[in-house]
């Protein structure tokens, strides 16, 4: 691996100090056993690790959303990612024999900044849904947290459910607004047990699973992620907002749901179109 940095990194290291010690940062565990993936908002331009005991892998190519991280035992050292919109994002790393965690999802809130303008703002709009299903005169920068506030407050109905063991999972239709899609889902949790989620993972399936040569999933990458729980109470149920950058389907594709159990193996799979 590579010891030193571009100037660029060196950059955005230097314009974020103030603004990480004002975040908290997260810490990823990895270990040489197994991969650990992480997947962006926008595609990963730049990732750089602070000691060459972790290694963080991604497409330098061709700009992809998603990088992958191992580790040797060592000191914990830290992970700066720029993506192609100039987001920065910033996590420790830490060397763990065990996983809990295999798959990250990084929301756009997790950014500590834009390596041009500093931190981002989001100011409040008047914005609100209609009845539809594709909203017009988006305003140019939108409050995602009101916007999927007044998601949950206004129900709308659910697809095909798909239970496993208790577990239950449902989402709405895709609602297009601006450019981007926001989806409801709901968990719901009628075994005797608390269910903690590991992942939910949104992907775009191309062909027929029974002829593997055509068959693709592709991941969708949520921008944000409005009230996602780590874990739903037994008895009880939840309803949460993604919002992915907008996507279409094509005549022979349609959307797959995954949630994967932590510590458990009651994953439930969910496919419509």
């Amino acid at each position: 691996m590579r010891n030193s940095i571009t100037f660029i990194s060196l950059f955005s290291v230097l314009s974020f100090t103030q603004a990480q010690n004002s975040v908290e940062v997260d810490t990823i565990f990895a270990n040489e056993q197994k991969t650990v993936s992480m997947f962006f908002p926008k595609p990963i331009r730049q990732g750089i690790t602070g000691s060459s005991n972790y290694a963080f892998s991604y497409n330098r190519e061709k700009e992809q959303y998603f990088g992958l991280l191992q580790a040797m035992p060592g000191k914990e050292s830290n992970l700066l990612v720029v993506t192609s919109d100039g987001e920065v994002y910033s996590y420790l790393l830490r060397y763990s024999e065990k996983l809990n965690r295999l798959n990250y999802f990084i929301p756009a809130s997790k950014s500590i900044g834009n390596e041009r303008s500093g931190l981002i703002k989001f100011p409040m709009q008047k914005t609100s849904f209609a009845d539809s299903d594709t909203f017009t005169n988006p305003s140019k920068t939108l409050d995602y947290p009101k916007l999927c506030s007044q998601l949950l407050r206004n129900p709308r109905p659910f697809h095909q459910i798909k239970k496993k063991k208790g577990i239950s999972i449902r989402m709405t239709k895709s609602i297009y607004y601006s450019t981007d899609v926001y989806i409801i889902f709901e968990i719901s949790n009628s075994s005797g047990i608390d269910y903690e989620i590991n992942s939910l993972i949104l992907f775009k399936v191309n062909g027929n699973k029974r002829r593997k040569a055509s068959y693709q999933e592709l991941p969708l990458s949520p921008i944000v992620q409005f009230n996602m729980p780590q874990v739903v109470p037994k008895g009880q149920a939840v309803e949460f907002v993604f919002v992915y950058p907008k996507f279409t389907l094509g005549a022979h594709e349609k959307l797959l749901v995954k949630l994967d159990e932590l510590n458990g193996a009651r994953d439930v799979v969910l496919g419509f179109k």
